[in-house]
C-alpha cells in the first residue's frame, strides 16, 4: 500500500506541505501535487493514480467541477478535502462522484488513516483472487468479480471502487435485505466514519448504472422502514433480457 500513486490537489500550499510530511512520515514516497484543477487534469491524463486527494474551492476550475472528469478514466478513490461543511455540498461531492468528504479545518492524522481505508478497500478489488472470483448474470447488467467491471446491455460502466464494491456485496447476497447500517459496516468497514447519507448516496449511484429508470428501480430495490436488497431475476427473466 505505500507505494501507492498519490495525487494531491489544493491551491492552499501550506496544506499541501503539511500532508507531504504527514504522508512521508506513514511511509509514502509517491506522491505528486498540483495547484489548480486545470493541472490536476493534466496530471490524470499522464499517471494512473490509486488515490487522490481533492480541494473544492480553487481558482478556475473547482473540485466538483473536475472530478466527473477525472472519473472518466479512473476509479480510484476521490477524497474532497474543503471548508464547505453543509450537508448539500457533501451530497453533492458524492454526487459528482467523490468517495469521502473531509472539511477544514482538519485533523491530518484523521486524514491519512482515512487514506489508508480508502486505499485498502481500492487496493483488494485491485488484487481480488482470480480462482475465488466470481461473475454474476443479472440479465441487463453483469458483474465480474475478478476483473473489477461492471457490464449494462453489452457496455462497459465505469463504477468508483467504493460503488463497485457495494454492488459487488449485493451480488454476493441477493434478495437479502439489509439495513443502511450493515451496509456500511459491512462494506466501509468499522474503521469508516459514519455518515446516514453516504449510504444512500452510493445506492442512488448504482441505480443510475444498472436500472433503466433509476427513479423506479427493478433491481436494488428500498424495502421500506428496513433497508435495500438487489433482487436476482428469474432464470426466464434473464433469458428474456
Amino acid at each position: 500500500m505505500n507505494d501507492a500513486n498519490i495525487l494531491i490537489v489544493d491551491d492552499e500550499r501550506a496544506i499541501v506541505k503539511m500532508m507531504i510530511i504527514m504522508l512521508r512520515k506513514e511511509h509514502f514516497s509517491n506522491i505528486d501535487t498540483v495547484f489548480n484543477g486545470e493541472e490536476a487534469l493534466v496530471a490524470c491524463e499522464r499517471k494512473r493514480y490509486d488515490l487522490i486527494l481533492l480541494d473544492v474551492t480553487m481558482p478556475g476550475l473547482s473540485g466538483f467541477d473536475i472530478c466527473p472528469l477525472i472519473r472518466r478514466t479512473t476509479d480510484a478513490p476521490i477524497m474532497f478535502i474543503t471548508a464547505r461543511d453543509s450537508d448539500f455540498d457533501k451530497l453533492s461531492g458524492f454526487a459528482v462522484g467523490g468517495d469521502d468528504y473531509i472539511t477544514k479545518p482538519f485533523n491530518p492524522l484523521e486524514v491519512v488513516a482515512r487514506m489508508k481505508a480508502q486505499l485498502r478497500r481500492y487496493m483488494r478489488v485491485k488484487v481480488i483472487d482470480q480462482h475465488t472470483a466470481r461473475s454474476y448474470d443479472f440479465g441487463r447488467f453483469q458483474v465480474d468479480e475478478s476483473e473489477a467491471t461492471l457490464t449494462v446491455e453489452g457496455r462497459i460502466s465505469h463504477c468508483p471502487a467504493l460503488v463497485f464494491q457495494l454492488l459487488l456485496f449485493f451480488c454476493k447476497h441477493p434478495n437479502r435485505v439489509f439495513s443502511k447500517g450493515e451496509l456500511y459496516q459491512r462494506v466501509w468497514s468499522e474503521e469508516a466514519y459514519y455518515e446516514d447519507n453516504t449510504v444512500v448516496v452510493h445506492i442512488h449511484r448504482i441505480r443510475e448504472r444498472i436500472e433503466a429508470d433509476p427513479s423506479r428501480p427493478k433491481y436494488l430495490v428500498n424495502v421500506r422502514g428496513i433497508g435495500y436488497k438487489l433482487i436476482l431475476p428469474k432464470t426466464e427473466d434473464r433469458d428474456d433480457s
